[in-house]
């Protein structure tokens, strides 16, 4: 999943031979899981059709101030600048470029960069003498301290025959510079977090194992909000049914306590903050059969030994990690999870009740407490995991920023 997933963008496209690759910019943003709505220039309409790129974004494309059918319909370009998270203009010729620069308004593209509050990125394509004359340098200046990005022209053969500096930055690297320049603003931007997630499952033979109901699903979220905040995710999984694709998230799946166990301590100093919120199996069975145990006796009994304390094994070793813990308690959930808080060296750990309704395993919702260990105790309401998660990561971000 790209940093850019939902989020709504804005192209802009003006009057150069550069717009033809305008259609491959929607595709690869659509792909990118972004919402996008296209306005043009009058005269970029000669490139490239509206009915394409209105095709390809699946939404109206905005040309000109007034609807082209209906006269009467005003097309609202501060609307469409409050619309967009990000406003990429690419191509930018030197003609639209100018009248940025200096706050020309002649059209509804113009009127839409006047208007917007969102971050404007602007994709330099021309002729090479165009590209280096002073009017051309003075414009990039402008718009640069104006606060606007600018992506860089590539070098290579142009429109008129010349070969050198002009041509538009391709599609792919467009959108990977947007997405860059996003993460390097992102407050976990650097940062490399380590989660735990899921069950484990510990086996008596071949086909039968010691499990529990957990589904994952809190420790996916988690992935994914931290990923979203510019995190570089190491997530270890124990099985389960979730899924996550996000280009900054890494899954390690694994099985048994002692497999997420090793998995963890490969990550763990390499980790900034880490997140252990799996539900690991306390015991496992000290005899594993090395064929499947038949159905014999009335009664059958398993020795049981315990699994290393990961949770422990991190807060003894930790340098410089914020370490969080969770604890799903059913009775004196408070001391209990305080006593778990101090005994294993946390920084922070994340209350869940049984006994509260819509908490637990198998659920969308959890009713969250966090205890920090300044003893600083914060109740949360029933929320989605996926909300739940975001509290975690702005809690985290708190204690970090300390």
């Amino acid at each position: 999943m790209s940093i850019l997933r939902d989020k709504n963008i804005l192209l802009g496209i003006t009057a150069g031979i550069a717009a033809y690759k305008s259609a491959s910019l929607v595709r690869l943003f659509i792909k990118a899981g972004a919402n996008v709505k296209v306005v043009m220039t009058p005269a970029s309409k000669d490139f490239i059709t509206p009915l394409t790129l209105s095709t390809l974004s699946k939404n109206p494309v905005y040309s000109s101030f007034v609807d082209e059918d209906d006269n009467e319909v005003w097309n609202n370009h501060v609307e469409l600048g409050l619309w967009a998270d990000y406003f990429i203009i690419a191509p930018a010729t030197a003609n639209t470029m100018a009248k940025m620069a200096n706050g020309v308004c002649d059209n509804i593209l113009l009127a839409t960069y006047l208007s917007a509050k969102c971050p404007v990125y602007f994709a330099p394509a021309m002729d090479l003498d165009m590209y280096k004359h002073e009017s051309t340098k003075a414009s990039f200046e402008k718009l640069t301290a104006y606060g606007n990005k600018m992506i860089p022209a590539g070098t290579g053969e142009l429109a008129s025959g010349l070969v050198g500096e002009g041509r538009m930055a391709e599609p792919e690297d467009i959108v990977s510079f947007v997405e860059k320049d996003i993460l390097k603003q992102l407050p976990l931007y650097g940062k490399k977090v380590l989660i735990t997630a899921g069950p484990t499952y510990e086996a008596l033979d071949p086909v039968r194992f010691i499990g529990n109901h957990s589904s994952g699903k809190m420790g996916f979220e988690t992935a994914k909000a931290a990923a979203n905040l510019g995190a570089e995710v190491v997530l270890v999984s124990g099985p389960t049914h979730q899924t996550i694709t996000h280009s900054l998230v890494t899954v390690k799946p694994v099985v048994s306590a002692e497999d997420m166990y090793n998995e963890v301590h490969k990550h763990f100093e390499a980790s900034d903050i880490a997140i252990l919120s799996a539900a690991v199996a306390d015991y496992r069975p000290k005899n594993v059969a090395s064929q499947k145990i038949k159905k014999k006796d009335a009664t059958f009994s398993i020795e049981l030994e315990k699994t290393k304390d990961i949770l422990k094994s991190l807060g003894a070793i930790k340098a410089h990690q914020l370490l969080v813990g969770f604890a799903l308690e059913t009775n004196n959930e408070l001391e209990h999870a305080k006593g778990k808080l101090q005994s294993k060296n946390l920084d922070l750990i994340v209350l869940n009740s049984l006994q509260d309704k819509g908490a637990g395993f198998g659920v969308s919702t959890n009713k969250v407490t966090f205890i920090t260990s300044t003893n600083d105790v914060i109740e949360n309401p029933l929320k989605s995991k996926a909300e739940v998660a975001k509290d975690l990561m702005q809690q985290i971000l708190k204690q970090l920023n300390a």
